[in-house]
C-alpha cells in the first residue's frame, strides 16, 4: 500500500526551515512528529467558517516574511527521568557568570546541594531564590574519600 493511502504526507522544506523546525523540537523536547501533528490539529481551531471565501493578500510584502497573526503555544510534557537520584529542593542561591551559573538548593534543613549549570539553563528555567527545584543525579560512580 502507498504510503499516501496510509497516511503518510511529505514535503520540501529548505534547510532554513528544516533548522527552525529542529531548534523547535529540541527547546521543546518533542519529535517533529508531535510538533506537525498538533500544528495541523490547530488549524481546524482557527479555520474560517466554510462558507466564506478565503482571504487574498493583496499587498505587495511577500506573505511569507510578514510575521504571524497568533502565536502559538506549545505546552511541555512532563518529564519521565531514568535517575533514581531526585531531590526536590529551594534555590538558595544563583551566582551567575558569563557562561556558567552556580546554582545552590537547599534539600532539607541546612543540606545545601550546588551545581554549575549554564547561564541560558538558569534563565530557562526561571531558577532564582525561594523558587522550588529538583537536582537530578545520574552517576555510574559515586567516590567518596576521607583524609
Amino acid at each position: 500500500m502507498p504510503r499516501k493511502e496510509q497516511g503518510w504526507v511529505t514535503f520540501q522544506t529548505s534547510e532554513e526551515e528544516r533548522k527552525i523546525l529542529e531548534d523547535f523540537c529540541g527547546q521543546s523536547q518533542r519529535t517533529k512528529t508531535e510538533i506537525l501533528r498538533e500544528l495541523v490539529r490547530g488549524l481546524n481551531q482557527h479555520s474560517s467558517p466554510s462558507n466564506s471565501q478565503p482571504t487574498i493578500n493583496t499587498e505587495e510584502e511577500d506573505i511569507y516574511t510578514q510575521k504571524p497573526e497568533r502565536e502559538i503555544s506549545i505546552q511541555k510534557k512532563p518529564l519521565k527521568v531514568s535517575s533514581r537520584n531526585i531531590l526536590k529542593g529551594v534555590v538558595k542561591r544563583v551566582v551567575t557568570g558569563a557562561v556558567n551559573s552556580e546554582v545552590t538548593l537547599e534539600i532539607v534543613h541546612k543540606v545545601m546541594l550546588t551545581s554549575i549549570i549554564t547561564r541560558v539553563s538558569v534563565e530557562e528555567l526561571g531558577l532564582s531564590e525561594g523558587k522550588e527545584a529538583y537536582a537530578v543525579i545520574k552517576s555510574n560512580d559515586i567516590v567518596i574519600a576521607s583524609e
